[in-house]
């Protein structure tokens, strides 16, 4: 049985759900034995609470590229739940190695990544979207055949939703053009279809880590060997563009509260300037007129996706001449503590209605967008230990009534490398009804507060 997925590593729980209730129902056990190859820690929580009488057995990624526990060690299961098929699924002989005790049905999480699920259909031209959906079906014939599981089969059911989704979002607005590329050649090739400027950029990637724009072939020419590590990338059209969110918690299909955060600056150049304080603003008036283009393709999206329940974290562009541009979008909150700005934002528990959405298809809360919030994300000058944080008195006399939240790393602690994590050195929060007020506020901030580190 496949499921549909939109960014690695985070499975959609109402589709775990019904999973879960088909294995129960076709192959009843009463205490079942489940083996969890590679699960996501909140894919952990669910199942255990899901199956409070299950016996489970976890497998990570760590322990089967080390070969380890033998597959003598692992016993016999019922079940086996797997994660990331698909960056697996060309050795498939890798997996039956460590699981050939497996007695029962293999449930495959197919992950399908942002730019090839979402965006798909504008590849139809050259193919590469019907061979991906295709690939889904080889994924599940492949592992059904190496585990000898006569009776794995898919529901036809998914197949036509998935293929539907693409063929719906061909009607949505289009986002950049871009290829996926695995070898250096291919890269040139995308880049010489595309035109420069381009974006390189892993396809099982987050933030944007590993994200570079090439302005010529001298750029691309000196970043594809900081990729080797990288299996697959996207060569995209650069779009000179405001940044936003655009953020769900969405009930059948139903968007039941939305959420709109501005990235100031883009976060591809809060990436490569390590002297920026990068700020994210969730913004009060999401109705507002030069919102509109967005919020529409945001919930069309979500319509041409088929999204039942859960969390979505959209990215999209408005360019100079208000052209709205869909970046990408993942079937999860967005990271770096967006979500608490929501709450605070709004004052109210968005993990709580979150949970609600999910497990009893209501969102309980009217909702009342009261402030703009901001968080301003600080790195610190120099290596080492924090030594000291300037500014940090004259910050709280003048907006300490507006600051919610007090993030940053404490005298001693060790500086985190800020090209890994967008949070860098911790962050403050703020809020205010006014957003001209809230820029401002969180401007200043940036600039006034210096952390340094030796």
């Amino acid at each position: 049985m496949a499921l549909r997925e939109t960014e690695v590593d985070h499975l959609n729980h109402a589709a775990l759900d019904r999973a879960l209730a088909w294995l129960e129902r076709e192959h009843p056990q009463a205490r079942p034995s489940v083996l969890l190859l590679s699960p996501h820690r909140h894919n952990v929580r669910f199942i255990a609470r899901r199956l409070p009488h299950a016996r489970l057995t976890i497998l990570t990624r760590r322990q089967w590229d080390l070969n380890q526990p033998a597959a003598s060690r692992l016993g016999r299961f019922d079940w086996a739940i797997a994660s990331n098929v698909l960056h697996y699924s060309h050795e498939p002989q890798r997996w039956v190695d460590h699981v050939l005790a497996v007695a029962g049905v293999l449930v495959i999480q197919d992950l399908v990544d942002r730019r090839r699920a979402e965006a798909a259909p504008h590849l139809a031209a050259d193919g590469d979207a019907m061979r991906y959906a295709h690939s889904a079906r080889g994924v599940v014939s492949r592992f059904a055949g190496a585990f000898d599981l006569a009776r794995l089969r898919p529901p036809p059911a998914y197949f036509e939703a998935f293929d539907g989704a693409l063929n719906a979002l061909h009607s949505a607005d289009d986002p950049p053009r871009h290829f996926a590329a695995t070898t250096i050649a291919q890269c040139w090739e995308a880049a010489e279809r595309i035109g420069f400027p381009v974006i390189v950029k892993p396809i099982a990637g987050a933030g944007s880590a590993d994200t570079y724009r090439c302005d010529g072939a001298d750029d691309l020419r000196d970043v594809l060997p900081r990729l080797g590590h990288v299996r697959e990338v996207s060569v995209e059209e650069f779009v000179d563009g405001e940044e936003f969110t655009f953020d769900t918690v969405t009930i059948d299909g139903a968007i039941a509260y939305w959420n709109v955060a501005w990235y100031r600056p883009r976060p591809l150049v809060a990436r490569t300037n390590e002297w920026i304080s990068p700020q994210v603003v969730a913004l009060r008036d999401v109705g507002a007129p030069e919102l509109a283009g967005g919020v529409k393709m945001g919930f069309d999206v979500i319509r041409a996706l088929g999204f039942g329940s859960g969390f979505t974290h959209m990215e999209w562009y408005r360019k100079h001449d208000g052209e709205v541009v869909f970046g990408e979008i993942g079937a999860r909150p967005p990271g770096a503590h967006q979500v608490d700005q929501m709450n605070y934002a709004c004052d109210f528990d968005v993990y709580r209605e979150w949970a609600r959405a999910v497990t009893t298809g209501r969102f309980d809360v009217a909702v009342e967008r009261k402030y703009n919030v901001a968080t301003i994300y600080k790195r610190a000058q120099g290596q080492g230990r924090i030594q000291s944080i300037d500014g940090l008195e004259e910050t709280y006399r003048r907006y300490g009534d507006a600051i919610v939240w007090n993030a940053l790393l404490p005298l001693g602690a060790p500086r985190r490398n800020w090209k890994n994590t967008l949070v860098s050195d911790g962050f403050l929060m703020l809020r205010h009804p006014d957003l001209q007020t809230t820029l401002a506020m969180a401007d200043d901030v940036g600039f006034r507060l210096r952390m340094y580190a030796g």
